[in-house]
């Protein structure tokens, strides 16, 4: 679907969308007439060499930044107009981040750890406690609730990482090289788990350098200087 101009079944659609810092005297277009899509149920990796648009194209899909000009719709809604509290409104409520360090809070249990979106979105505790159950079960970690992060391995805590992206039921999960800080046998077995997300209904748009972890998605998108160059997948 990609370069689609039709938002009805797409999870993110971006319309000609340019990003442009300046740096000094000089301009530097770190995204320069995007216009694509990402599909609902769709699993993407974003590739490109550095200073392809990688790193830019990630903070606009999370709301962490602004386009200079350009469109984004995410589940429909054009976000690219909104200002900061409304952007953290959207990343709390539609999205899912997975990212290479883990970022997990070292003083909470892996329950209090994936509870926290649901914490900040209201949800009563008994609920959220619920919810957080059924999701560990879900990454295969419901014998370590009460464990905190310095207590499993590297691939655990990637598991917690994951379990919390899903806690708010996002419109799409986006993953930072999520095995960027993995051995060869443990990213493994996160890819697994986020194809097995995948085939359950799951959207992902994950970003990677790695040919390997890519071949995981079902599509690639191909950057290069600020452009897509371009789209591989059924």
């Amino acid at each position: 679907m990609s370069g689609s101009q039709d938002t009805e079944y797409a999870a993110v659609h971006m319309r000609d969308l340019h990003k442009i810092y300046t740096m000094g005297t000089q301009e530097v277009r770190a995204l320069d007439g995007i216009t694509t899509s990402f599909e609902k149920g769709s699993f993407w990796a974003i590739m490109g060499p550095s200073g392809s648009g990688k790193s830019t194209m990630l903070n606009l899909l999370g709301c962490l930044d602004r386009p200079t000009s350009g469109q984004y719709f995410l589940n429909g809604q054009d976000v690219s107009v909104l200002e900061d509290d409304e952007l953290s409104d959207i990343r709390l409520k539609y999205l899912g981040f997975i990212f290479q360090s883990f970022n997990l809070i070292p003083q909470l249990t892996v329950e209090e750890n994936i509870q926290l979106p649901l914490y900040y979105l209201g949800w009563d505790p008994e609920d959220s406690s619920e919810r957080a159950r059924e999701l560990a079960a879900r990454v295969g970690l419901e014998d370590r609730l009460d464990h905190r992060p310095n207590e499993l391995s590297g691939g655990q805590q990637q598991r917690v990482a994951v379990a919390r992206a899903l806690a708010n039921d996002p419109v799409f999960l986006l993953a930072d090289e999520p095995t960027g800080n993995l051995d060869s046998h443990t990213g493994k077995e996160i890819m697994d788990l986020l194809s097995e997300l995948n085939d359950q209904g799951k959207t992902i748009i994950m970003v990677t350098h790695e040919a390997e972890i890519a071949s995981h998605a079902t599509h690639q998108l191909h950057m290069r200087d600020g452009l897509v160059e371009r789209t591989e997948g059924p």
